[in-house]
């Protein structure tokens, strides 16, 4: 699809400094971008590619001196990319097959009206799948799972039984949902297996990466909330709640019982321990070892994780760590000879 860039700031309520005439066609990087490329620029590192891009037009938060290329002022420039990423290239396509007939799906399944339901997909009964739904080759809907309209399930993803999914939900390749707790009693050195009688609730607008794990609840369900994307290999424990509008990134793990707030941050391999509180808006950094409870708005570094103030003081001494302890090691020596030198005076002056 091509557009003008004046149409492209009418459509996402922007304005445009510049030729609005010229031709887009695609979208790029500001180091990549083309001829008939329309790029942008939200993070201030990226400041002087502005300078030397070769793309047709910039999406930019406000006026920039000394630029030659067309812009699109917007107040939120990488959201208005997206919409216009959305407007030209559009979402990946699902073919639309029908219910294939080496799709297995049980009698007292229900099944909603414009699926599209591929080969060796499984469907389970009482399983209710809704409307507009695409389930691709391989996946396995368990016994009594409800998942709601215009859901999107990947290639091999297995929902295991009783689990209820809302709408809009995708799940992308590989990922299980509502597979056993880690819950076992120790008797005599003996791990006994603790049955996990929840189920997991993943809300709408729920985006679940590849190769995620999303365990049952032992006795309460595991809550997935409205609005959250996670990226592949995300471990969730049981019994886990996750608030509205959280972003776990890859590889990030959940221990069991833990909860988190609404619109929280958590960064690649951060791990979370159970039976913990995550406030509302709290940012965890890549990495971060979170032993401890999180108050609102705060963020966190490190392992164990601290305050990110505090932890960039500390961090930043690390690299100095050996010559302080030379210093230390010289005071000590220096130290020793001082009160040797003390003592031998005290020992003469008593003997005088």
């Amino acid at each position: 699809m091509q557009k003008t860039l004046g149409e492209l700031a009418e459509y996402v309520g922007g304005r445009v400094v510049g030729d609005s005439t010229v031709a887009i066609n695609s979208a790029s990087t500001l180091g990549r971008a083309g001829e008939g490329d329309i790029s942008f620029l939200a993070n201030v590192k990226y400041e002087k590619q502005i300078l030397t891009t070769k793309a047709s037009a910039v999406i930019v938060g406000k006026e920039t001196p000394g630029v030659t290329v067309p812009l699109l002022i917007a107040e939120d420039p990488y959201y208005a990319f997206m919409q216009i990423m959305v407007l030209l290239h559009g979402y990946r396509k699902h073919k639309k097959v029908g219910i294939s007939p080496r799709a297995m799906i049980s009698d007292s399944a229900k099944i909603g009206a414009d699926c599209h339901i591929h080969d060796f997909a499984t469907v389970s009964d009482d399983a209710k799948v809704g409307d507009g739904c695409i389930i691709y080759p391989g996946v396995f809907v368990g016994q009594g799972t409800t998942i709601g309209n215009d859901c999107v399930i990947y290639p091999n993803v297995a929902v295991y039984d009783g689990c209820k999914i809302g709408n809009r939900v995708i799940i992308n390749a590989n990922s299980v949902i509502g597979d056993d707790g880690f819950g076992y009693a120790t008797h005599k050195g003996v791990h006994h297996k603790m049955p996990q009688i929840g189920a997991v609730v993943i809300e709408d607008d729920v985006e679940i990466g590849a190769c995620c794990g999303i365990e049952r609840g032992t006795l309460g369900d595991t809550f997935i909330g409205q609005g959250c994307k996670l990226g592949d290999l995300v471990a969730i424990g049981h019994g886990t709640k996750v608030g509205p509008h959280c972003l776990l990134v890859a590889q990030v793990g959940v221990a069991g019982s833990t909860t988190l707030g609404h619109h929280c941050v958590v960064g690649g391999q951060a791990g979370i321990v159970g039976h913990i509180n995550i406030g509302n808006n709290v940012t965890i950094g890549a990495q971060a070892g979170v032993i401890n409870s999180v108050p609102d708005g705060k963020t966190v570094v490190g392992a164990p994780a601290i305050e990110a103030d505090q932890g960039k003081r500390a961090y930043s001494m690390i690299q100095h760590l050996p010559e302080m302890r030379q210093s230390i090691r010289k005071l000590e020596n220096q130290i020793e000879r001082i009160v040797s030198s003390v003592e031998s005076d005290s020992e003469e002056s008593t003997e005088q």
